[in-house]
């Protein structure tokens, strides 16, 4: 449907008349001042070849042709929406500006995955620098260093930055699930990025021991009376343990005393623990 609008728009735009400037001014006049649709319409498609010389332009970012038209009108109607016919300069002047940022943003959004050129400066980069490399690439001699200063310094840029952009519009992206060879069955390149993250079997493995052992805990703790099951939980199993003077002053005994408490509660639960598994480390209690 896209494309079928686009061709309306083309070929509309090859058999519209052109408008003279005072025919112009009058069709822009009954737009702004009464939304006369029918202005609009006549005023749009008569610049439509602005549109079209200008997405011929953009060609080389190889997106469709349908595509670029489509958005240069939107940017058009943009510049009619804007423009002011009291001051005295004629639409197709006014136009350009509007089309050519509707395109570039266009471009910008599709052109890669990877967003790029959101400053002013590195859009400027993005849309000039095959043209300035080329125009020095004919100057012999110029090394890749020296061709990135004199780009830097014409568009204000660093030349870091043009030597990241000129590598990015080198190679096209490229998917992750893309194999590395012909053959049916190679990896694929997502397969040789490197992760600091746990495997998903070691995730669940270490899940589920942890479920375990806190249910080991939790039957052991029934061994520890009132004061020490109070003590080991406000020092062992709180983040930020109570120190043991603070504990003590709660409990009304000496830090020492919270001190022996809190051993003999441990050495019962390394016991209870050790005899209900013997299979575990009782150290690692």
């Amino acid at each position: 449907m896209e494309e079928q609008a686009s061709t309306v728009l083309i070929r509309a735009a090859v058999n519209a008349p052109y408008l003279e400037r005072e025919e112009e001014h009058a069709l822009a006049e009954r737009w702004k001042r009464h939304a006369d649709q029918a202005a609009l319409h006549r005023m749009t498609i008569a610049h439509m070849r602005l549109v079209i010389a200008m997405a011929s332009r953009f060609r080389n970012f190889g997106l469709p042709m349908s595509d670029l038209v489509q958005e240069g009108h939107v940017g058009l109607l943009e510049a009619a929406a804007r423009f002011e016919p009291e001051r005295g300069v004629r639409f197709s002047t006014y136009a350009p500006w509007w089309i050519r940022a509707s395109m570039q943003d266009y471009i910008l959004r599709n052109w890669s995955i990877v967003r790029g050129g959101t400053s002013s400066a590195q859009k400027a980069l993005f849309f000039n620098l095959r043209r300035l490399r080329a125009r020095l690439n004919r100057d012999a001699g110029v090394s890749s260093f020296d061709m990135y200063e004199r780009i830097s310094n014409t568009l204000g840029v660093t030349a870091d930055d043009v030597a990241l952009m000129d590598s990015r519009l080198s190679a096209p992206d490229t998917s992750l699930n893309a194999p590395l060879g012909d053959e049916t069955g190679t990896s694929d390149r997502q397969d040789f990025l490197v992760s600091s993250e746990p495997l998903p079997d070691e995730v669940v493995s270490d899940t589920i021991d942890t479920e375990r052992r806190r249910q080991w805990l939790e039957a052991a703790l029934a061994a520890l009376n009132e004061r020490e099951l109070k003590i080991i939980r406000e020092r062992r199993l709180r983040d930020g343990g109570a120190t043991l003077e603070a504990l003590g002053s709660r409990l009304g005994i000496s830090k020492e005393r919270v001190r022996q408490i809190e051993n003999r509660a441990l050495s019962k639960l390394r016991a209870a623990l050790t005899e209900a598994h013997p299979e575990m480390d009782a150290t690692a209690a």
